[in-house]
């Protein structure tokens, strides 16, 4: 059979023959995770008005030390350098961040949107060489399926937060039951940081994809199904819990300076 070759025309960077507005995505992801990423670590600096009461600003769960009430093992540790500005963010955050920085899509997403590997598809991207993630640095995202189960054991943290989010204190000092908004802004995001780990790739994989025959093993299936539901609408949900974190921490600490109140419900 006589071989015919192609001749694949190199692309300049953002040369494509689409006509549609592709830049519009990447340009929107971009400008989401900047946001999200400086004000998460403006946020994590500050170490101060992550608490009120009984809600903890889910940046700063668990709070291992530290000075509100919240905190597990007391105030600032005398370890700590004294040249580093102390916030107990910095003790726990890499963990949720390290989750979020390895995942599948949101490797998509800011390979186009932060280093246009490519831009998008179709289009010019500013290099010609492919390494894919089989070599240093990008090999490391592989640690994703590690950071999973410190996610795993996050979710159970932020739902018992929502758990005490319910329960206030009042001036006589007896703790009763109630509903304020920020029981349920805590609430919603121990629900969607659950939907985000929950609709994990590397979940899937964990709870059935290992088998070349999961209909044989049922209660597999069922688990493997409903982590595919899940992960059908991954990339919204990443979104949501995303910005909602986010929200959940300007909530508690606009109410902690006073700007906001916090009304109750019930």
């Amino acid at each position: 059979m006589e071989r015919v070759q192609i001749a694949i025309p190199v692309r300049g960077f953002g040369e494509t023959s689409r006509r549609d507005a592709w830049w519009v995505q990447p340009a929107a992801v971009f400008a989401g995770l900047a946001a999200a990423v400086v004000y998460m670590t403006w946020a994590a600096i500050q170490g101060e008005h992550y608490a009120l009461g009984n809600y903890l600003s889910p940046l700063y769960s668990p709070e291992l030390f530290g000075d509100s009430s919240h905190s597990v093992f007391g105030p600032q540790p005398g370890w700590w350098p004294a040249w580093l500005p102390f916030s107990p963010a910095f003790l726990i955050l890499w963990a949720p961040a390290g989750f979020r920085v390895t995942c599948y899509y949101y490797r998509g997403a800011y390979y186009k949107a932060f280093w246009a590997d490519p831009p998008s598809c179709a289009v010019g991207e500013p290099r010609n060489t492919f390494r894919g993630e089989n070599s240093f640095p990008l090999i490391v995202q592989n640690v994703h399926r590690y950071f999973l189960y410190l996610a795993l054991g996050f979710v159970v943290i932020l739902t018992y937060d929502a758990w005490a989010a319910l329960w206030f204190e009042d001036a006589a000092g007896e703790v009763t039951f109630g509903i304020g908004v920020g029981s349920l802004v805590l609430a919603l995001n121990a629900v969607l940081l659950g939907g985000y780990t929950f609709s994990c790739h590397s979940l899937r994989h964990l709870v059935g994809g290992r088998h070349d025959c999961i209909s044989e093993r049922p209660l597999q299936k069922r688990a493997y199904d409903c982590v595919s539901c899940l992960n059908r609408r991954h990339m919204l949900i990443a979104w949501l819990s995303l910005a909602w974190v986010v929200f959940a921490d300007v909530y508690v600490r606009l109410c902690s300076m006073g700007v906001w109140t916090d009304f109750r419900i019930l």
